[in-house]
């Protein structure tokens, strides 16, 4: 086990030396008091694994194990309760199916079903030890009572203290068996057993009981004529196991949502050849009661009858698929799929390493890489020709996965590589294929040697499917996006000339949704003798409205070197932009500067105001008159405005992704933004400008839309430009 300290991913092994017994299953015990204590239905708890910043299912309780398969093991980042409790040293609730899926889709996809769950740090003051979960049915109330959080951080502070103890003490700590509650005992009164067993006989519909891992318990003969299996052939096993024409993932999730939800649910399915039965299954925290009758002929049911499978626990795969199939659609670049591979599959899997390799130019080329303290050992790879004898590009070539149980294994087919520097025990070369070609190899390695059963060769080969169609996405959105942002840093004044009575300062934060580029614009103009400011917003986040951005930009300083005054100047490029025949539109707001007479005229079209702040420490907001957007009215006029522009005053242009955020009033923003300038106006420029983009950069994970901020600060004519 690994302890956590001061909230930090490194790990500290126990004290060595010889362990001391441990005396009774601490961690079982603690879960099964925590479950009575809130009257939950089911619960884990997980410990840290040693020398790796993974949460490892130590027991579980009230469900199988198989049913949370896809998170035996996870990673410290990912997105699911029981890692963000342990990553921000709080209690995560979720209250419901709906807050599920908006909150944790991976786990609503593989657990469509309503009930409420809550996940709790195992920690003290200054060690994170592990995280416990528990759930209720879907019938608990939306909110978590005090008493349940109460007893549940109770319960979870108790059992921190006793693991400190038990480092302290060098006492081991394993994974125990998982508690199944048992069935009750027999309550005195009731029919005895025989009798009992006699009357359910009798019934004319079948009855069964299930136990809480699907395997019947009991049958009467209506279940057995009604199925067409024995009742000895029934008793003990699944009865999707048992039954051929039930060996289907969909009547096993009806089974699945009953004992999770803790509802009665119901199925119908077709015994072959025309036979129409309707289950009803009846949950208990013990068990299921189901009830087998007829129903009536469906005929557009029909469907085709599922193939038998081997022995394989198809539940566990199905839903580690579906839960890395929807992480994967969450990837957008490479390094989001690489981060993703480690922190959902490589823990999933039980490997501790990673490495991502794709080819290009006929050479071998590292594209990420997890696990390794020493970069240089991965990092070798890079320009590997793929005609070298190696697992890596024998996997990329042929499209054949390679599985190495052992180091000896590996070496003995490839002697000439020596070829176990990483310091890994055994190795999974999966060729990630999509469309038909190679588009990489995912490499996952073992600490110690491991063997590759058939069914999670299978496992691993599918999932390398998956990690390839998201590689594949990625690298194309990779190319666009360097593509995307070369045209926008192309477009963009590189620098800003100096002028004599105007200081200058700008910035560009791109939006972060879609390709990190827009059509906002900034630009400072000198020519002949005139200096003017433009700055702008044309609509959308794509390679065109960046477009069409340069093409404005390129207007804007081609009328201002001839001459035009700024209401010709917004006029001019107001007809450019309809002769374009674009439909996209564009605000804008273009300025005159006039030192002389400490003026600045003003021409606005669609644009957001300005901010003027004075020498007092005042900011006035600019309520420019303006003309329309451009793009929109070829007779449009925009007429302007003289604004005085004294030394030492600051003029704010900006566009509308510093002042719009969802849920605020733009009013609000707007004098948000307005007292920030206040506050900060005396700074040097670009310490300003940074400050006025604090904002935006803190809710750079959901900024939708760029920023562009132009400041201007006027001096005394003959001044010197500040740094």
């Amino acid at each position: 086990m690994v302890a956590v300290s001061d909230g930090q991913e490194a790990a500290q092994q126990a004290p060595a030396g010889r362990p001391a017994p441990v005396g009774r299953p601490l961690l079982s015990l603690t879960l099964a008091s925590m479950l009575d204590d809130v009257h939950a239905h089911s619960g884990a708890v997980y410990l840290l694994a040693s020398r790796e910043p993974v949460l490892e299912m130590a027991v579980s309780a009230g469900l199988p194990r198989a049913f949370a398969a896809p998170w035996e093991r996870v990673g410290l980042n990912a997105p699911i309760p029981v890692a963000e409790a342990v990553r921000d040293r709080r209690l995560v609730w979720v209250g419901g199916e709906q807050e599920m899926a908006r909150r944790y889709p991976r786990i609503a996809v593989v657990l469509p079903y309503p009930f409420a769950l809550a996940a709790l740090p195992v920690a003290t003051a200054t060690t994170v030890y592990g995280a416990a979960y528990v759930t209720w049915p879907g019938s608990h109330p939306p909110d978590l009572s005090d008493r349940e959080r109460e007893r549940l951080g109770a319960a979870c502070d108790r059992l921190a203290l006793r693991l400190e103890r038990a480092v302290a003490e060098n006492r081991p700590l394993h994974p125990e068996p998982d508690l199944l509650t048992p069935s009750a005992a027999e309550p005195g009164g009731t029919l005895g057993t025989v009798e009992a067993a006699r009357m359910v006989g009798r019934l004319p519909y079948g009855l069964c009981s299930l136990d809480l891992h699907g395997r019947v318990g009991f049958a009467n003969a209506a279940t057995a004529e009604l199925l067409g299996v024995p009742v000895s052939r029934l008793l003990g096993t699944q009865l999707w196991a048992a039954v051929p024409w039930l060996n289907d993932p969909v009547y096993e999730d009806r089974y699945r949502a009953a004992l999770i939800s803790q509802h009665v649910t119901s199925f119908v399915a077709l015994r072959p050849p025309g036979d129409w039965l309707s289950f009803r299954l009846y949950p208990s925290t013990s068990g299921l009661s189901v009830r087998i009758s007829r129903a009536r002929p469906v005929s557009e049911m029909t469907r085709a009858g599922p193939q038998r499978r081997d022995g394989s626990p198809r539940l566990v795969t199905i839903s580690h698929v579906l839960s890395l199939a929807s992480a994967l659609t969450e990837a957008a670049g490479v390094q989001d799929v690489v981060q993703l591979v480690a922190d959902e599959i490589s823990p999933a899997v039980g490997s501790q390493s990673l490495v991502v390799l794709a080819s290009r130019a006929g050479r071998m080329h590292v594209l990420g890489h997890r696990g390794y303290a020493d970069a240089h050992i991965v990092e070798r790879f890079n320009g590997l020709p793929l005609s070298e004898p190696t697992p890596g590009t024998q996997a990329l070539n042929t499209g054949v996965p390679a599985f190495f149980d052992s180091r000896e294994q590996l070496e003995r087919l490839y002697p000439s590589r020596n070829a176990t520097p990483d310091g890994m025990g055994a190795w999974a070369y999966l060729p990630l294929v999509a469309s038909g070609r190679p588009v990489g190899t995912c490499v996952l390695g073992y600490a110690q040697s491991h063997h590759f059963a058939a069914d999670e060769r299978a496992v691993l080969t599918s999932l390398s499917g998956l990690i390839a169609q998201a590689l594949e996405r990625a690298l194309l959105y990779d190319a666009k996006l360097q593509l995307a942002q070369g045209l926008q840093a192309a477009l963009l004044p590189a620098s800003l000339p100096p002028l004599a009575s105007i200081e200058a300062a700008a910035r560009y934060l791109p939006a972060t949704q879609g390709m990190d580029i827009g059509g906002d614009f900034y630009d400072l103009v000198s020519s002949n003798g005139r200096a003017a400011a433009v700055i702008g917003d044309v609509q959308g986040h794509n390679v065109t409205a960046a477009g069409l951005m340069g093409q404005i930009r390129t207007a804007v300083r081609a009328y201002t070197a001839v001459g035009q005054a700024p209401e010709e100047v917004m006029g001019s490029t107001n007809r450019l932009l309809i002769d374009l025949g674009t439909e996209l539109f564009a605000s804008c707001l273009y300025l005159r500067l006039d030192p002389a007479r400490h003026v600045a005229v003003m021409a606005r079209a669609g644009h957001p105001p300005p901010l003027l702040l004075r020498p007092d420490g005042k900011v006035k907001v600019l309520d420019l008159v303006g003309g329309p957007l451009l793009g929109i009215d070829p007779h449009a006029v925009y007429p302007t405005t003289e604004v005085p522009l004294v030394p030492g005053s600051v003029l704010a242009l900006y566009t509308d992704g510093l002042i719009e955020t969802p849920g605020v009033d733009i009013e609000d923003a707007l004098a948000d933004l307005a007292r920030r300038l206040a506050a900060s106006g005396h700074q040097p420029l670009d310490e300003l400008a940074d400050t006025l983009l604090q904002r935006g950069e803190d809710a750079a994970q959901e900024r939708p839309d760029d920023v562009a901020l132009l400041l201007l600060r006027a001096r005394p004519l003959g001044g010197t430009r500040s740094q």
